[in-house]
């Protein structure tokens, strides 16, 4: 079975992130032990899992493939302690654990963010690639990671989300002041209707949680010196797996418990976010699941290698419980 090299892959990202971040008994101690406790607490390890299912599937030894591996998934944690924050989602349990802000303070967090981004570049930087693919990697990554990716799809979300007033510093964007103060009716599954349409929820999403996860699929594909032809096909399925990625998180804040999904459950609805069953309902979300299974696979079938390991990531990503 593909999914037999997942805990191997699993236990390599977590050592290098070990070995990466900062001795907690060495001052800064309270910085660092925030940065550990941002990365080391668990996790699906989803990003590590695609660097290395695609470097593999093209050839790539495991070795060369940690740094990229760690490096993604430190841009994840620091984005999530980010987004946990008051000035965010205001959440407090993150992956079973008290968020960093809760767990230490709002300051700390927001330091261990920025160096845990930071350690990332660092991290990949050492990578055991040559110059000009570090350099291709690291590019990646930044673009990835900023406006033009996460970033910029977080500020979309924000901007998308209900409840915003010209007083809040997170208002709504300027199309839609005419509805501020509105009470506009929830849809048969408790959502407000959204104000746009299918193609913007799925740019926002492709920024927000689907940059970095193409981003893994490609510094896997750049490790291994992968050609353009191949590319283009990862970056169909990689697409296609954000957007999955993304709805079935939004489906599991509606239908699954916090104890399973280690984090606060009900916000979405409560916060009116842009979220797939509040424009399509949840059976039309599925529906979209599907259609995107199809997609994946059939980018997979034209890669001139063994992608069975990705397929079982795309299966992980549509049918996971957490």
């Amino acid at each position: 079975m593909p999914e037999s090299a997942f805990p191997e892959w699993i236990r390599r990202t977590d050592a290098t992130l070990s070995n990466a971040l900062p001795d907690p008994a060495v001052a800064p101690q309270r910085l660092h032990a925030a940065m550990r406790h941002a990365v080391l607490k668990g996790g699906k390890r989803m990003r590590p899992l695609l660097v290395y299912a695609t470097g593999t599937a093209l050839g790539a030894a495991d070795a060369s493939l940690d740094a990229a591996a760690a490096a993604v998934e430190l841009i994840h944690c620091y984005s999530l302690v980010h987004d946990d924050l008051p000035a965010m989602d205001d959440d407090a349990l993150r992956r079973g654990q008290p968020t960093v802000h809760v767990a230490f303070d709002e300051a700390t967090a927001i330091l261990a963010g920025d160096a845990l981004q930071t350690l990332a570049f660092d991290v990949l930087a050492n990578a055991p690639q040559d110059a000009p693919q570090r350099v291709a990697m690291l590019a990646e990554l930044a673009r990835a990671s900023g406006v033009a990716g996460m970033c910029g799809g977080q500020a979309l979300d924000i901007d998308a989300t209900g409840g915003r007033t010209k007083g809040d510093q997170r208002h709504v964007s300027d199309r839609d002041d005419s509805t501020a103060g509105v009470v506009r009716p929830k849809n048969d599954y408790g959502f407000v209707p959204l104000p746009f349409s299918l193609a913007e929820l799925e740019r926002l999403h492709a920024l927000k949680t689907g940059a970095l996860l193409r981003c893994a699929v490609r510094l896997g594909a750049l490790a291994a010196n992968a050609d353009a032809s191949c590319c283009a096909a990862l970056d169909r399925y990689a697409d296609a797996l954000g957007l999955a990625f993304q709805i079935r998180d939004d489906l599991l804040d509606i239908e699954g418990d916090a104890a399973t999904l280690g984090k606060t459950t009900g916000k979405d609805q409560a916060q009116d976010k842009a979220t797939f069953p509040a424009l399509l309902g949840v059976p039309a979300s599925r529906a979209r699941l599907q259609e995107l299974a199809a997609s994946m696979q059939a980018a997979l079938d034209s890669v001139d290698a063994d992608t069975h390991a990705l397929a079982a990531l795309a299966h992980k990503a549509i049918h996971r419980s957490h």
